[in-house]
């Protein structure tokens, strides 16, 4: 089978519903993940890589104790068993993502990662176009160009740091990892991905502990890891692995932009620490762009085939 034959198997079209039920569930995994600087700054742990470990655990706990419930001991095997390379790539992609964050911090700023990131629907958008030849509509294109616009007027106040070449290339991988999982997932939508993301967790948790220095955190430290783990990363992957595979790529990856734009809003309403006037103004438009993109997208339900899965069940 040509690859051309393979993409229009694998992009059949999803009803209007399932679709709209993708984006939603997009957009609540990106709305857990902006929770994550929030829950962070409670947690009083010296070691960084202790805090990736039990945050990675609680996550696996969670995504196991999900799909027992949701499908049984028998099917969960079975879903491990038969996500096959898809899966393992996804894995590899959020295991990659996560790890590269932490050593990324330690070289360059977050406000170079929150840019690199922004990129990631437009990296998606492309190498969905490129690998499968999925069609990007020009809304989208536009919409894309104002979210990065709009993240790049949020960070321009701390771009004048020095600039570290592995830092800086640590964070164009993870927007290259965050690419390729949404795509992956997207262009294999009829395997589950929660496996894939609760391996990808597994793999993160087993690399923190080879280097972290000690384990031993006090009770009210393991109530926020458990918090950071189970709500922010746990419910967050599960949401973008059964959400993403409802939606076009680009789509997909311009709705988790929501996450660095909404996570400085719950750091401020929390901690009281106050965003700058140009994160304001650059978080503004962002916001405006993804409002006008998604109510568009609701609204466009007059084409008959659209790309997407048929017969997927609606993934209540």
């Amino acid at each position: 089978m040509t690859d051309t034959a393979s993409s229009r198997v694998a992009l059949a079209a999803v009803s209007p519903r399932e679709e709209r039920i993708g984006m939603l569930l997009v957009f609540l995994s990106a709305l857990m993940w902006s929770f994550g600087g929030t829950i962070a700054r409670f947690i009083h742990v010296g070691d960084s890589w202790t805090v990736v470990f039990w945050r990675s655990i609680w996550a696996v706990g969670f995504l196991v104790a999900f799909m027992l419930w949701r499908d049984g001991w028998r099917s969960t095997w079975r879903l491990f068993r038969d996500m096959g390379l898809p899966g393992l790539g996804v894995a590899l992609c959020f295991a990659t993502a996560s790890t590269s964050f932490i050593v990324a911090l330690a070289y360059t700023t977050v406000a170079n990662i929150l840019l690199m990131q922004a990129g990631v629907p437009l990296l998606a958008a492309m190498l969905a176009w490129v690998l499968f030849r999925e069609r990007v509509t020009p809304g989208t294109w536009v919409a894309i160009a104002a979210v990065i616009t709009g993240v790049a007027v949020m960070v321009s106040e701390s771009l004048g740091g020095a600039v570290s070449p592995i830092g800086d290339g640590l964070a164009l991988l993870i927007a290259v990892m965050l690419s390729l999982a949404t795509v992956i997932t997207r262009r294999f939508a009829h395997v589950r991905m929660v496996p894939a993301t609760c391996l990808g967790a597994l793999l993160a948790g087993a690399f923190a502990a080879s280097q972290a220095t000690e384990f031993t955190v006090s009770g009210r430290d393991m109530g926020f890891l458990f918090a950071f783990g189970v709500i922010n990363l746990g419910v967050g992957l599960a949401f973008f692995a059964m959400g993403a595979r409802l939606v076009p790529a680009a789509v997909a990856a311009l709705l988790g932009t929501f996450e660095p734009i909404l996570g400085p809003i719950w750091v401020w309403l929390v901690h009281s620490e106050v965003p700058s006037g140009r994160t304001i103004i650059g978080g503004a438009v962002v916001i405006a762009a993804l409002l006008v993109h998604v109510a568009f997208e609701f609204k466009r339900q007059t084409r008959p085939e659209r790309p997407g899965i048929t017969g997927l069940p609606s993934p209540n």
